[in-house]
């Protein structure tokens, strides 16, 4: 690992810290700053308990539905989509309030009324814990690729729960 790297580490480590308030220890990045749309780059990495991340960032302003977007794209399947540091409801809260822009009058807000709202919540930077890849295979944006992602990556996770 050259020194540029431990501090891309230490960076991401911080902002994670700041922006999630998970203190997350970088053990092993698997794919660093790999394009994942015009202006949106991710880095895959296992922290030091076993466990894979998938850390979202750049100027694109994305929504939680572009961020679920790319993690499927990027080829790996989502276990929890960790929300801003000190809002544990942020996904909820701000799907409510986008509900009631659309639908004022209504009081009896279900949680099935909301699953499409929430999708609409920003979400950059992006924190995603992973459960698993998909096909052994990390993908990258690439304009020129067929179907406009290639090969980044081999890498074989899946997490197993433990009680």
């Amino acid at each position: 690992m050259n020194t540029g790297d431990m501090f891309d580490d230490f960076t991401i480590e911080r902002e994670i810290k700041e922006k999630f308030g998970v203190p997350i220890d970088v053990d092993k990045a698997i794919v660093r700053d790999i394009a994942v749309g015009q202006s949106a780059k991710a880095t895959v990495f296992l922290s030091r308990k076993k466990q894979l991340y998938c850390y979202i960032y750049g100027p694109a302003k994305l929504l939680l539905s572009d961020v679920k977007k790319i993690v499927a794209r990027i080829g790996l399947k989502a276990e929890m989509y960790i929300p801003p540091k000190g809002r544990p409801r942020y996904f909820d809260e701000v799907g409510e309030a986008k509900f009631k822009e659309v639908y004022p009058g209504r009081k009896d807000i279900h949680d099935s009324d909301l699953v499409f709202y929430r999708t609409l919540a920003p979400y950059t930077p992006a924190l995603i814990l992973v459960e698993e890849v998909r096909d052994g295979t990390l993908y990258q944006a690439d304009h020129d690729a067929r179907g406009g992602w290639r090969p980044a990556a081999k890498f074989t996770y899946r997490r197993i729960k433990t009680s």
